[in-house]
């Protein structure tokens, strides 16, 4: 009898496990979120938006949604990245990373451009993709909704991989995930060296001295981004002045503007983001008159292989926080040496050496 009492016990307890299992895994279709357990070859982890995904022990094979996230695991994991979102710049007829990175397949992806497609990812065989979520609203559903149509690749939700002076934890979580800690901490180390003292010496320029700035985007230098525009932090952060203010609303970017305004603005900077635009500005008998084009005092931004200002507003731009704050304050960074940062930058973060003339290249565009 006792022993029979034991057998009852053993198989209620056994529907009981198996009852919870089934609940759980009930619970995972309903709400689309992974269920899956850590085994041998693979590891539980959680992701920036504190999601618990199951990714492989080892990593190799790389996608990113966004531009920001693939350059990310470009810099710190190259040999991992499989496929691209966009191409880079040539500036000069150069891209400036090495030549086995230079022929990653275009996959597109979902940012300002909507150019992905989920099954063309999907047939790359990526161990895992990379995904920022989304900017407005909860980032969180938005990674499980690319869960969701992923299916079986575990998504990875990696949050402020586009604001300018919140890089560090992506940094360093994408560093810990792909096992390359010590390339995640030697760029965290440069951008927090060139950040503070950047922030540092501009920190004390009053408003009524700083200086104006006008960000000229598209063919015709008529679109720009506003104050508090994500696309236009560097600004702000190298003590200067956005003139287009709060009357233009923050959207997806490159907001239209006239020349009647930008006029009105009379900016003593203009920082260009088109090399088109650059070549016409100072013949263009529209712009002749404004103060910036007046003192010669029109920048075009250094371009490859990533813009050095925005587009995309990714970890490229680290390197913009020197040159864009000796743009504005020649003389207050008189002893920064820019073409020793550059040099360094590009052989720390897209593993190139440059040589002196492309740095002249770059710089002197």
């Amino acid at each position: 009898m006792e022993n029979k009492n034991k057998i009852f016990l053993i198989i209620v307890s056994i529907l009981i496990i198996l009852g919870i299992a089934a609940s759980a895994l009930n619970s995972g279709a309903l709400t689309g979120k992974s269920t899956a357990v850590a085994g041998k070859n693979t590891k539980s982890i959680t992701d920036m938006t504190g999601r618990t995904v199951v990714v492989p022990a080892d990593i190799n094979r790389v996608l990113s949604t966004g531009p920001p996230t693939t350059i990310e695991v470009y810099v710190i994991a190259p040999d991992k990245l499989i496929g691209i979102n966009f191409d880079p710049n040539p500036t000069g007829g150069n891209v400036y990373i090495p030549e086995r990175y230079r022929n990653l397949p275009n996959v597109g992806g979902w940012f300002g451009k909507q150019t992905g497609n989920y099954e063309n990812f999907i047939s790359m065989h990526p161990d895992i993709i990379i995904d920022s979520g989304s900017t407005n609203g909860d980032a969180t559903s938005a990674v499980e909704e690319r869960q969701q149509k992923f299916g079986d690749i575990p998504v990875v939700g990696v949050m402020d991989s586009s604001s300018v002076t919140r890089y560090n934890p992506s940094i360093q979580f994408l560093g810990t995930l792909l096992g390359t800690e010590n390339q995640a901490a030697s760029l965290s180390e440069f951008y927090n060296r060139v950040l503070s003292d950047v922030t540092s010496r501009v920190s004390s320029i009053p408003d009524n001295r700083k200086i104006r700035v006008y960000y000229a985007e598209g063919p015709k230098g008529l679109q720009t981004d506003p104050a508090g525009s994500q696309h236009s932090e560097l600004i702000e952060l190298a003590g200067g002045t956005n003139v287009a203010d709060c009357m233009i609303t923050p959207g997806m970017g490159m907001t239209p503007v006239s020349m009647e305004q930008v006029t009105t603005w009379n900016p003593d900077v203009i920082i260009v983001g088109d090399p088109g635009f650059y070549k016409t500005i100072y013949n263009d008998t529209l712009w002749q008159p404004l103060k910036a084009v007046k003192n010669h005092r029109v920048y075009l931004v250094p371009q490859s292989p990533f813009t050095w200002f925005d587009r995309p507003p990714g970890i490229n731009r680290i390197i913009g926080i020197p040159w864009t704050a000796k743009v504005f304050y020649p003389d207050k960074f008189s002893d920064m040496d820019l073409p020793s940062l550059t040099k360094e930058f590009y052989s720390k973060f897209y593993h190139y050496n440059l040589t002196d003339n492309e740095v002249n290249t770059l710089l002197s565009p």
